[in-house]
């Protein structure tokens, strides 16, 4: 049995996460800013008021976790606004970024030292952030800071490598949340697809950016 904490597990792709990775009896972290209903039905462990654009949320979360050890640290907490060329809000841009970016980083720099011996951690990112993949342009915010935590993730690789640690960047595909206005693939299955990711990436593949249904993504 693994112990994996989950951020942003109230709803969408972490709470479905949680439900997957419970059903099969591993110990679950499920942080949130708020928890849900669904997610309190899950029987999971719940840490709720994390808010990954904090310092001092972020500080407690690691508190709470004292004489701990994270397996896997999924960080999946995330928002989308929509932006174009001819509506931009930079405050939501710079939102985006907080969480989106800066989140991640904050989140796996106060768990650096959670993590167990030979430990994963997974950044859920969007292909959205890949630059030779955009064709379609928009999304200012969403687009530049995905390219943000792809930069972050593989940093992240390199210096946690002499820890034993593993990092990992998963697309989870287009997928049916609220996100999306519900338009996509099923949740349960990119979390399926996310999941097989997780449990068969392998230190050769770590710093590299993938989507769930098994192929790498380019940069």
């Amino acid at each position: 049995m693994e112990t994996i904490l989950i951020t942003g597990a109230n709803r969408g792709i972490g709470l479905e996460l949680a439900r997957q990775y419970a059903a099969r009896d591993e110990e679950v972290i499920a942080a949130c800013r708020r928890s849900s209903p669904k997610l309190d039905a899950l029987g999971v462990e719940v840490i709720d008021g994390v808010d990954v654009t904090s310092d001092d949320s972020v500080n407690d979360l690691a508190s709470a976790l004292r004489g701990r050890r994270l397996d896997r640290l999924v960080n999946n907490a995330g928002i989308l606004d929509r932006d174009a060329l001819d509506r931009l809000d930079f405050e939501s841009i710079e939102r985006q970024f907080r969480v989106n970016a800066i989140g991640p980083l904050r989140v796996t720099a106060a768990l650096r030292h959670k993590l167990a011996e030979n430990a994963r951690v997974f950044i859920i990112t969007s292909r959205m952030g890949s630059i030779d993949d955009n064709t379609s342009g928009g999304y200012y915010g969403y687009r530049m800071s995905k390219a943000a935590v792809n930069i972050a993730g593989k940093s992240l690789a390199v210096d946690l490598a002499d820890a034993g640690v593993t990092v990992f960047l998963l697309h989870p595909g287009y997928v049916a949340t609220d996100m999306t206005g519900g338009q996509g693939v099923a949740v349960r299955d990119a979390a399926a697809g996310l999941i097989e990711r997780m449990d068969t990436l392998g230190i050769d593949q770590s710093g590299t950016f993938w989507h769930q249904e098994g192929y790498p993504l380019p940069w």
